[in-house]
């Protein structure tokens, strides 16, 4: 049967002759015997028992963990339960890392599209970043809600024209009016304004967005905080 030094063992498994050393302080992996000269040599066994402890280092599992597994009885089952539960925590870890790493993609991006570009910036950006979600979800609403009008509308429409019946469209319109300005009501008690210039955050008057030109990001506005006139950034906001 071969034997190790500790040299050997530490090349073999990719660590150092010092942690090796400190596994057997530790208890860890003890030593199957030592020479005339008194130098540490593990046995295959030995190896293997190392090998394993690299592996559970290698997955974030602490040596305190690894020590006391080890000295199970049914070492095999508490090392598989062990490892689902680092698989757990580090997909959760994956996750934030991948969310922090999206948000910062999306700020790169929204950098490129800002003309005058200032620290203040980077603040407004980010406020826009973390509520996307929100306004994504506002969007799929007012989207959910209005295809079904639109279809009704373009039904009476063609009904109109090839029948010659206008009651009907005229009947919706009268009623999907309402309807839309409740719709628009609700989507400015939801939505907020950055102002490019004080970068204050700000509601503004419902009449005035619902006429103001506008793209999908983007509403020409009147900041009521410093009173500056143009394209302010759209974003989530809370209920008045």
């Amino acid at each position: 049967m071969s034997k190790y030094t500790t040299g050997e063992i530490a090349k073999l498994c990719g660590v150092s002759v010092r942690t090796v050393q400190y596994y057997d302080t530790r208890g860890i992996l003890t030593p199957s015997e030592l020479s005339a000269g008194g130098r540490r040599l593990y046995s295959e066994d030995d190896f293997e028992r190392m090998k394993i402890i690299c592996f559970l280092r290698d997955a974030g599992i602490s040596i305190n963990s690894i020590g006391e597994l080890l000295t199970e009885a049914n070492c095999s089952s508490v090392i598989s339960t062990l490892l689902e539960q680092q698989e757990e925590l580090l997909r959760k870890e994956i996750s934030e890392r991948q969310a922090k790493l999206d948000l910062l993609n999306g700020i790169k991006r929204e950098i490129k599209s800002v003309e005058d570009f200032s620290v203040e910036s980077i603040g407004d950006i980010a406020y826009v970043m973390e509520n996307k979600k929100k306004m994504k979800q506002l969007h799929a609403v007012l989207l959910v809600t209005g295809i079904p009008i639109n279809i009704i509308q373009w039904t009476l429409i063609i009904l109109w024209i090839v029948t010659g019946i206008w009651l009907p469209f005229i009947l919706f319109v009268l009623m999907a009016i309402p309807c839309v300005f409740w719709l628009s009501s609700y989507y400015f008690r939801k939505t907020a304004y950055i102002c490019p210039q004080c970068h204050e955050i700000f509601k503004p008057d419902f009449k005035e967005a619902f006429f103001a030109k506008h793209t999908l990001t983007l509403r020409k506005l009147t900041c009521t905080c410093c009173g500056h006139k143009g394209f302010c950034v759209e974003t989530y906001g809370k209920d008045e």
